[in-house]
């Protein structure tokens, strides 16, 4: 008698905990259906292709507010010091269109170049990372050549 009265509390127990369980889940789900989205237009990553050292490539990243709530861009920081991001200081309400500005500055960085770029923001996942990739020149050689022969 007294392991059937165990076994129905221990089934008891394990429902009980399943139902909270299941409920938390929907409490979470329900909050983080009204936060605010950010919502790429474009791809998160953009190939400016092959460029001569010293060129300068400017790209807008345009993103949506697909969420409920106004968007907050809280900081954008990037890889390299070279690189400089713009960004909307203002919240951007629900279904509002907005960008992320991104400068890359390819003076002395010649070779394969993928510069990342992280938004922080009010959203879940609290960040979202957008790159910039390329391919830097360097300068030809005879120029190189032509100058240290000079003196």
């Amino acid at each position: 008698m007294k392991r059937i009265a165990l076994f129905v509390f221990l089934g008891l127990a394990a429902a009980i905990s399943g139902c909270s369980k299941n409920e938390k889940k929907g409490e979470e789900k329900q909050a983080s259906s009204k936060l605010p989205v950010f919502a790429l237009i474009d791809s998160s990553a953009y190939d400016f292709g092959t460029i001569q050292e010293g060129a300068i490539v400017e790209h807008e990243f345009k993103f949506r507010n697909g969420g409920e709530y106004p968007l907050i861009l809280n900081n954008i920081s990037s890889s390299c010091g070279c690189t400089t991001p713009e960004w909307p200081k203002d919240p951007i309400g629900p279904n509002q269109t907005s960008s992320v500005k991104v400068r890359f500055d390819s003076k002395h960085k010649a070779g394969p170049q993928v510069k990342t770029i992280t938004v922080y923001a009010n959203t879940e996942p609290a960040y979202i990372e957008l790159r910039l990739k390329g391919i830097v020149n360097a300068p030809p050689q005879e120029a190189v050549a032509d100058s240290t022969t000079a003196k």
